[in-house]
């Protein structure tokens, strides 16, 4: 997990990659793409999978990463941000791998993780502001 310090540190950055699986495969639940770039991020989509030619980790600087990707893939993405030299990750909750973690940990790359980036990026709204209001309500926001 994270502290509020360092959320707000990998907030701090707004050029970031969000890593997903394919292009093929639908975004489950939100679209943190839009929704960040509506709050002033510059957010590049990239994929772990795809022909020649997809967007990759690593084809544009990135200050930062936000890998959606189901778990089973998310010690993937940590290595290939590590070897994009991706200087900050943020591990969608439920994305995480104790593999992942330990790997960005050994690594000395700083994770966020356990916490969705929507209910931190201000201003938040909608549904994530209600799911803040529940996790702060049962203290499970980070401090």
């Amino acid at each position: 997990m994270a502290t509020r310090a360092q959320i707000d540190e990998f907030l701090s950055h707004k050029d970031l990659a969000l890593v997903r699986l394919s292009s093929l495969i639908p975004v489950r639940r939100g679209r943190i793409d839009t929704e960040l770039g509506s709050k002033g991020y510059k957010i590049s989509v990239v994929y772990l999978d795809g022909p020649e030619g997809t967007p990759k980790l690593g084809n544009e600087p990135a200050e930062g990463a936000i890998i959606a990707v189901p778990k089973e893939r998310s010690e993937q993405a940590v290595r290939e941000a590590i070897d994009a030299k991706v200087p900050r990750l943020w591990i969608q909750n439920g994305c995480e791998s104790q593999d992942a973690i330990d790997l960005a940990g050994k690594n000395g790359v700083p994770l966020v993780y356990g916490h969705c980036v929507m209910m931190y990026a201000e201003p938040v709204k909608s549904v994530h502001a209600f799911h803040r209001w529940v996790t702060r309500t049962f203290g499970r926001l980070a401090k």
